[in-house]
């Protein structure tokens, strides 16, 4: 069974999630909410790779001003993130944002969050209830002798608890902590308790490297046990590897299609080419293509042909030249240095999967 069929369907600005809707992918800017150029362009930069929602930090009221001038330039919707000041959350609702994140045990008092509730009911901007294993209270620590999987589940439906006794029920819930198989059973416990959309995500996952493998297992996991309706690949890192890493783990788990999948050769001592390099530059192109295809990029001359046989198109080095591919087959032979833009005229010529 896919709980994420069964979830409440909630609107985030033009998006919409919960209720068997399309998983969608979730980043956040590590740039001064502030500093709304340098914010616009890192966002711009995040839709072109693929991500569908964008969360920024407002932790002073310059910041949840800027909010309302950075969402006339962006195309997605805008999540405030808010710790301890309930004012902020309050301004950022004020500004423009399409949904706050708040966790309501460290917002303050129940006057204080009711104040957060009433200005998201009167604006029907939903509330993500956040969780962390690194705050949680101090009572179910004790209660569960550490942090537990069951004592995130407590706070977070004691916390959602408390919204709901407000009167409202517009939210989204997450529950995060660095511990992979913590984290995969506190969302298998969740998911039976909870009618609300799920965000998943494993938190401070780590660099690029250890971050994309904890991230890849850990929600590789839960996703495919049906849980899950909003993603975010936590990295300490340039966040538009984040998107990268989110689409891959959608499109190996065959929960999402779409975007172009590239493969390419281990490199061997036939290898006269920097692959390596070459690989993660095509990796970085195809990011803006919407097509369902298969990329394929090749050490050599020798085996390149038949190796890529199963993707539609691929590149193979040679010695100061190398080959264009179509499903296994030598379309034609060029110099090295334009393979990358022999293969970005392919792409730019393809046509549409729709």
């Amino acid at each position: 069974m896919a709980y994420r069929d069964n979830t409440k369907v909630v609107h985030i600005g033009d998006r919409v999630i919960g209720g068997g809707n399309p998983i969608l992918i979730q980043s956040m800017t590590n740039t001064r909410t502030e500093d709304v150029e340098g914010t616009v362009a890192q966002i711009k930069r995040l839709e072109e790779a693929g991500c569908d929602i964008i969360r920024c930090t407002v932790p002073n009221i310059e910041a949840a001003k800027a909010l309302g001038e950075i969402k006339k330039q962006i195309h997605i919707p805008l999540v405030a993130d808010i710790h301890f000041d309930y004012k902020m959350a309050i301004a950022a609702m004020e500004n423009g944002a399409d949904k706050i994140r708040i966790n309501p045990g460290n917002i303050g008092s129940k006057d204080r969050i009711a104040a957060v509730v009433s200005c998201a009911k009167e604006r029907n901007i939903p509330i993500r209830v956040g969780v962390n294993s690194g705050s949680l209270e101090k009572n179910l620590v004790e209660k569960y002798h550490g942090v537990t999987a069951e004592g995130l589940v407590e706070s977070a439906i004691d916390k959602v608890g408390i919204i709901e006794d407000l009167g409202y029920d517009n939210m989204v819930v997450s529950i995060k902590s660095s511990n992979v198989m913590l984290c995969v059973k506190a969302h298998e416990l969740l998911a039976k308790q909870c009618k609300y959309p799920l965000h998943v995500g494993i938190t401070e996952a780590g660099t690029v490297y250890g971050g994309n493998i904890k991230s890849s297992v850990g929600l590789g996991i839960i996703l495919n046990e049906g849980i899950g309706d909003t993603i975010r690949v936590s990295l300490s890192g340039d966040p538009v590897e984040e998107i990268k890493t989110a689409k891959m783990i959608l499109r190996t788990l065959d929960i999402r299609k779409g975007g172009i999948e590239v493969v390419s050769c281990p490199t061997c001592g036939r290898t006269r080419i920097d692959l390596i390099g070459l690989a993660n530059q095509v990796e970085t192109m195809v990011q803006k293509y919407p097509l369902d295809i298969k990329v394929a990029v090749m050490g050599c001359a020798v085996n390149g042909p038949g190796e890529a046989k199963e993707a539609d198109i691929g590149i193979a080095g040679g010695d100061g030249e190398g080959l264009l591919i179509k499903h296994g087959e030598i379309i034609k032979k060029v110099p090295e240095d334009q393979l990358l833009a022999v293969l970005k005229e392919e792409l730019d010529a393809w046509p549409s999967n729709d």
